[in-house]
């Protein structure tokens, strides 16, 4: 149990529940085998079946930590930092964001969307999930759309989603990893036929990194 105090720094974003953070290889979408600093924030309630870290789910189990700290590891490793979760947005990026970039370093979000936009960003992938559909403003902001791929019903939400980002923003479908072997023949027949999508693996999987 945390105490008054210190969910009052939480609901700041002066601390944050971190999970984990590491330094590694982007394993997904437009910066795949580039090197970053991950920081994974603790809390979700999205809550998709085939999710890899539901371990994040929960937040009250990821210890409160001053943003500080943080942003002093990450800087000290790249200067580019992914956040990630868990839903990140669940929670105010504003001062993690622009202590990162008074840092000099480039800040990535990884989000389904289902939360207003916090935090100032230079690369934001959505992630859309049907349980809980993205703000119009991430819609709006993502740099990249990466719909994950379970069945044949999900080529049709990557459509529908795609129909509400802008112009720019690159298309990936990602096959969900437990169903990569059904997913992959599907997914690449898809893209030849509609080539203004392109294919994201989870190469951190591949290379068994974090």
């Amino acid at each position: 149990m945390i105490t008054k105090e210190t969910q009052a720094l939480v609901d700041e974003g002066i601390m944050l529940p971190l999970m984990e953070d590491f330094y590694t290889i982007q394993g997904e979408g437009f910066f795949k085998g580039t090197a970053a600093y991950f920081i994974r924030i603790g809390g979700c309630d999205v809550g998709c079946h085939w999710c890899d870290v539901k371990e994040s789910w929960d937040a009250g189990v990821h210890p409160p930590t001053h943003i500080g700290e943080m942003v002093e590891k990450a800087a000290a490793s790249s200067d580019t930092v992914v956040i990630t979760g868990g839903e990140p947005l669940t929670w105010d990026m504003t001062l993690l964001t622009k202590s990162l970039r008074d840092k000099g370093c480039k800040t990535h979000i990884e989000t389904s969307g289902a939360y207003k936009l916090t935090g100032e960003w230079d690369w934001v992938c959505l992630s859309p999930k049907k349980i809980k559909l993205p703000t119009e403003e991430v819609y709006a902001a993502a740099n990249e759309l990466k719909v994950i791929v379970f069945n044949k019903h999900d080529l049709k939400f990557a459509e529908e989603q795609a129909a509400k980002v802008g112009e720019n923003c690159i298309l990936y479908l990602q096959p969900e990893w437990s169903n990569r072997e059904k997913m992959i023949p599907l997914i690449v027949d898809y893209v030849m036929k509609n080539p203004k999508w392109k294919v994201s693996l989870q190469t951190h999987k591949y290379l068994n990194i974090p």
